[in-house]
């Protein structure tokens, strides 16, 4: 048995003192637990509630007796179901939008046409164009047989739609139609302005047609704005369903195609997986323009560098434990820090006499940061629900160090990826180009970064030196510091850290360098750079690592510098979420441009 009545009704007529009509609606409807739209204007009320009979019952009374709506047309049918999810009154300019000034059904319509009377045009097989006034959408589940759809997606369009149908049209007799009938009181007015000498509109729309006549004449259903769907020519509720995505209604046919997948997609936006992961790097790289234009450092902004103290400095004066762990930075430079109340930590300004413990948190505080400008050209090669495996740029860092905070990957991607904060697997220098693979959840990373640490991911680089290796396959096992001197750089050191890289001779260049590809084994800070440098086969672009052994100035290049020529060309590691081993590739950056035989060069190795 069918519970639940579900009234359409609408009549135009003047309407005043919206708002109190609005108020008393809702409340009566709430009451009475009704849900669904009731939409107010000064031109009149257009209505889809449901509720219980006698809930119904007491809003017609309600309806009817507000003037000049005492004879207020409904049309009823019935569900097992509430097909509406909350109740909503609201005031518009127009009970139905249309946004054509001098249309007013309150002033003059088209004639109307009974539901009978047009079932016996149609018997007679009368000369008559039938004009379904719906968007295309709604025409795509049900409509009268040769019916000449008006061809739009918003009725909004619909003047637009008349101006393109045939001239011959306007000595024609036209019966339009739509679901039950307030778009022809605009749309029948609004044709015979065009010219159409003979329009008539259904009287009541399909709903009152199917009431009275049943389906003759009419193939399909009947699309209805609610969680029904579609009403079939008795009324009832049909097996029609809209697709979660795309909104779009779907036929028992369509819900047959295996592009269906309930929740996901249907067969009028189904994509396959190369395509939403296209249209979804085009919105991603958007988005990373967005939060790139301007650079988010190039602002002035107070910085606030975290210090954490470690366990070797445990019990130190604040200034003795920052002279010795950070030695590059003067004595008096700290201590002018300090005098400025800029070295702060949850309570405010520290002094540099205060005995620091280790775990303690610190921030330097750095008013006005201007930071120096970077490449903000990351692009998306790929990405899943678990990972993200961008190209990255150069020169940009991936994590706040030295002069840089915002210009950073670890910044940009997680403005680009709000609310999420994308968490990098392994590390590559800021004048390093290609392949950083990302993790999108905390757990992901868990899963991912260890493979790095075990030595599961096999990463290839290419790289153009200076000079020509003397094998076409070598290996560096040369071991490098941990650490070495004022300004941190890395050097080879016998009593260093096991490293070793393996090399391949790619393409020995008439200029003198050479192309090699590179194997990190293990995962040295400025490993490739150190290895190559200590075989005498320095990096085109190096600022630091310099040819006959030296060591440069400075360690990160700016935008106008010669580009190092190091590429995190390809990587190959198991997916943490399928198991599945996989493989991506960097495009080649401008320097290895005109080195498009690289693989050729390869393969006859």
């Amino acid at each position: 048995m069918h519970d639940v009545v579900n009234i359409a009704a609408y009549k135009f007529v003047p309407l005043d003192d919206l708002k109190e009509l609005r108020r008393r609606l809702r409340k009566r409807c709430v009451r009475w637990g009704l849900m669904g739209t009731i939409l107010l204007s000064t031109e009149g009320i257009n209505l889809f509630v449901a509720g219980s009979r006698s809930a119904i019952d007491k809003l017609l009374v309600e309806l009817r007796g507000i003037p000049g709506l005492h004879d207020l047309p409904v049309k009823e049918s019935f569900s097992d179901q509430q097909p509406f999810n909350r109740m909503l009154v609201r005031i518009k300019q127009e009970i139905i939008a249309f946004g054509v000034d001098g249309i007013a059904p309150l002033v003059k319509t088209s004639p109307k046409l009974a539901a009978r009377e047009l079932k016996q045009w149609l018997d007679e097989g009368r000369p008559v164009t039938l004009l379904d006034t719906r968007n295309d959408y709604e025409v795509k589940l049900g409509t009268f047989r040769n019916a000449l759809p008006i061809g739009v997606d918003h009725f909004r369009d619909f003047p637009e739609a008349v101006r393109r149908l045939p001239a011959e049209m306007k000595e024609q007799p036209v019966v339009m139609f739509c679901t039950g009938g307030i778009r022809c009181e605009k749309a029948g007015p609004f044709m015979e302005r065009e010219g159409f000498k003979q329009i008539f509109q259904l009287d009541g729309g399909i709903l009152k047609y199917f009431e009275e006549c049943g389906g003759d004449h009419y193939d399909g259903d009947c699309f209805v704005f609610d969680q029904r769907v579609a009403l079939d020519s008795r009324l009832r509720e049909t097996d029609a369903a809209l697709c979660f995505a795309c909104q779009e209604p779907l036929t028992v046919k369509d819900q047959q195609s295996p592009k269906y997948i309930p929740g996901q997609s249907c067969p009028y936006c189904f994509k396959e997986p190369e395509e939403w992961l296209s249209i979804t790097i085009e919105q991603r790289h958007a988005a990373i323009q967005a939060a790139t234009t301007p650079l988010p450092g190039s602002q002035p902004y107070q910085n606030k560098r975290p210090i954490k103290v470690p366990q070797r400095f445990d019990g130190f004066p604040f200034i003795e434990f920052l002279v010795n762990c950070l030695p590059h930075v003067p004595r008096y430079e700290w201590q002018a820090i300090f005098d400025e109340g800029f070295m702060v930590n949850a309570d405010g300004p520290v002094l540099a006499t205060r005995i620091v413990y280790a775990g303690e948190r610190f921030h330097h505080v750095l008013p006005g940061t201007i930071e120096p400008d970077v490449n903000p050209n990351i692009q998306i090669l790929f990405e899943d629900k678990s990972i993200i495996v961008v190209n990255k740029p150069a020169p940009l860092p991936i994590h706040p160090c030295g002069q840089f905070n915002r210009n950073t990957l670890m910044h940009i991607m997680a403005e680009a990826y709000r609310p999420e904060r994308p968490r990098v697997a392994h590390r590559l220098d800021s004048n390093t180009t290609g392949i950083v693979v990302m993790s999108r959840t905390r757990h992901m990373a868990g899963l991912l970064q260890p493979q790095f640490e075990r030595r599961e991911v096999d990463k290839t680089y290419l790289a153009r030196v200076h000079g020509h290796p003397v094998e076409d396959v070598f290996r560096c096992e040369a071991p490098i510091s941990i650490e070495n001197g004022a300004v941190g750089v890395r050097t080879i050191d016998p009593k260093g850290l096991e490293s070793l890289t393996e090399f391949r001779t790619l393409l020995r260049l008439d200029d003198g360098s050479s192309f090699v590809e590179a194997r990190p084994i293990t995962g040295r800070t400025n490993q490739i750079r150190l290895h190559l440098w200590h075989l005498n086969l320095p990096i085109v672009g190096d600022p630091l690592y310099l040819p006959n052994q030296q060591v440069g100035p400075k360690q990160t290049l700016s935008l106008v510098d010669p580009p190092l020529c190091l590429h995190a060309w390809q990587i190959v590691f198991t997916h943490p979420l399928s198991g599945e081993r996989i493989s991506f590739e960097a495009p080649l950056p401008n320097w290895a441009e005109h080195f498009g035989g690289v693989e050729r060069a390869t393969a006859s190795l």
